[in-house]
């Protein structure tokens, strides 16, 4: 019998995750199918139960849906701990164990694909909420020599921070405005892409050698990427996170880890 998974989301008719799934499937010779789940933004918990009623083996979880996702699970990973969201579902015996892949994709995109190592850098992340959240651990795992992160709120970013303490030696916070560039590698981990804005930092961050990588994509450059360029830096989109991290929860699934590079070709050549 095919095996079935889905994302859950509302919105989710623009996702490309059936399509990234799909692809991996075909690669390593996998029997299953992976679908769009639209829950009615109060029906989360239904919805799931649902779906493990019908068989479902998984489920990925975007907005709005990731923070339910963390309260829904019966076990958190601790990458879903420490990002407080979950972003994959696995439907174990009885259990719905909870984990968080962006992070780890954020990094085999800037590690992998980019081809810059983390280790040893500076790197300034810009945010202090749930997409901040979810890459800080994957982050710090890469060995990063600081991780400075920057928010309009300095204490929301000091909480952030506070949360973890056993790393507090490589993590810095600072103001938008105040910060102390320049960087080997910059993340935008903020939601201003949507609004066509840029977080107001100087372009001192940027330096000839940077990599600065928004969360965001789409068929055009997004402002900050734009900012970037036009300081120095080499630029890059969240497309290659969305692939990786999906490449980690079809690992989580089925044991086996597909490749990538081609399906991110490919989501690129149809951009």
């Amino acid at each position: 019998m095919t095996d079935r998974y889905c994302v859950i989301g509302n919105p989710i008719a623009h996702s490309k995750s059936p399509r990234i799934h799909a692809q991996y499937a075909a690669e390593l010779g996998e029997d299953l199918q992976y679908e769009q789940c639209l829950a009615p933004v109060d029906g989360f918990a239904a919805t799931v139960a649902r779906l493990i009623g019908e068989g479902y083996k998984g489920a990925n979880v975007t907005v709005p849906f990731k923070l339910e996702a963390a309260r829904l699970a019966t076990r958190l990973t601790p990458r879903a701990q420490a990002a407080g969201a979950v972003n994959t579902l696995v439907f174990d015996g009885g259990e719905i164990v909870g984990d968080n892949t962006d992070g780890v994709g954020l990094v085999a995109d800037i590690v992998r694909n980019a081809g810059v190592s983390l280790d040893g850098k500076r790197v300034l992340l810009l945010g202090a909420g749930g997409a901040a959240r979810g890459a800080l651990l994957p982050l710090l795992d890469a060995g990063p020599r600081q991780i400075v992160i920057a928010n309009r709120t300095l204490a929301t970013a000091e909480a952030l921070v506070a949360e973890f303490a056993d790393h507090a030696a490589r993590l810095a916070v600072s103001g938008f405005a105040d910060v102390d560039g320049p960087f080997d590698v910059i993340i935008n981990a903020t939601s201003a892409s949507l609004d066509a804005a840029v977080p107001p930092v100087p372009a001192t961050v940027f330096g000839p050698d940077t990599l600065a990588l928004d969360m965001m994509y789409g068929n055009k450059p997004t402002v900050f990427m734009d900012f970037a360029a036009g300081h120095g830096a080499t630029v890059r989109d969240g497309l290659g996170m969305l692939v990786e991290q999906a490449a980690e929860a079809f690992a989580l699934w089925r044991g086996k880890r597909p490749g990538t590079a081609h399906v991110l070709a490919s989501m690129r050549q149809s951009q």
